[in-house]
């Protein structure tokens, strides 16, 4: 793991500069499962607000400078327009700026941002701080990959892993962290930041997932999955493919 950053449960935390990143919270998530006949308790805003807080009163409990928060994209889930997602999405916006000021909350556009704005909060399509660029991970854009970026972080791809014992009875699965490189470039895929819903089992199935990362880089990529209060090695993804 490089050690410019670290791994604080589902975020990311840039040391040098100070800057916490996070992936898809898809907040109108648990709406599409109740508009699908679902009776679902709308808990899931309250859980990603607790579990936000819990990372940045850490931050603050270790004495950690917080200079900027960034969000990879994918804060809504509907493509189209819902009204509730941009309260939920203004309220998340409200509370942040408790912590920091609004210029220094930083949205990437993801596939499922269909407007430039979230309230008067401009989304933008990729960031570069230093050496570092920040993306969704659905299109590539030619800055990313100027000379002078030594690192990506990106979303999209919602990783998790798979766990079967060996008696094949017990199944779980974990979201996680990929780390590898692509282009030159050390890349890191955050997991998506939605509580109760690991994502997509990256050592079971990579299908068509419109990342821009190739099927067969991303197999050369190292498991970073989440435990609770701890981060776990898994090795190198291709080593953990499952045999069907």
């Amino acid at each position: 793991m490089n050690k410019t950053y670290e791994f604080i449960d589902k975020a990311l935390y840039i040391k040098k500069d100070g800057i916490l990143v996070f992936g898809d919270l898809h907040l109108g998530y648990w709406y599409s499962l109740k508009q699908s006949g679902n009776d679902i308790p709308k808990i899931q805003f309250k859980e990603t607000m607790k579990e936000i807080k819990i990372i940045l009163d850490h931050i603050k409990k270790d004495n950690k400078k917080l200079n900027k928060i960034i969000f990879l994209g994918d804060i809504k889930h509907f493509f189209s327009y819902q009204k509730i997602e941009k309260n939920l999405s203004l309220e998340l916006l409200n509370f942040l700026e408790k912590y920091l000021k609004k210029e220094d909350i930083i949205i990437i556009k993801g596939n499922h941002e269909t407007t430039n704005l979230i309230g008067d909060k401009k989304l933008v399509n990729y960031y570069i701080k230093n050496n570092i660029a920040f993306i969704h991970g659905d299109k590539e854009f030619k800055q990313i990959f100027d000379k002078k970026i030594k690192l990506i972080i990106m979303g999209h791809l919602h990783p998790a892993i798979s766990l079967t014992d060996s008696q094949k009875i017990k199944h779980e699965k974990y979201k996680c962290f990929l780390e590898g490189r692509y282009k030159g470039k050390e890349v890191v895929i955050l997991p998506s930041f939605i509580p109760n819903v690991e994502g997509s089992a990256v050592n079971e199935y990579l299908g068509n997932s419109h990342c821009i990362i190739p099927a067969k880089t991303l197999m050369k990529f190292k498991v970073y999955a989440i435990g609770k209060n701890k981060i776990y090695d898994f090795g190198i993804l291709k080593q953990l493919i499952k045999k069907s």
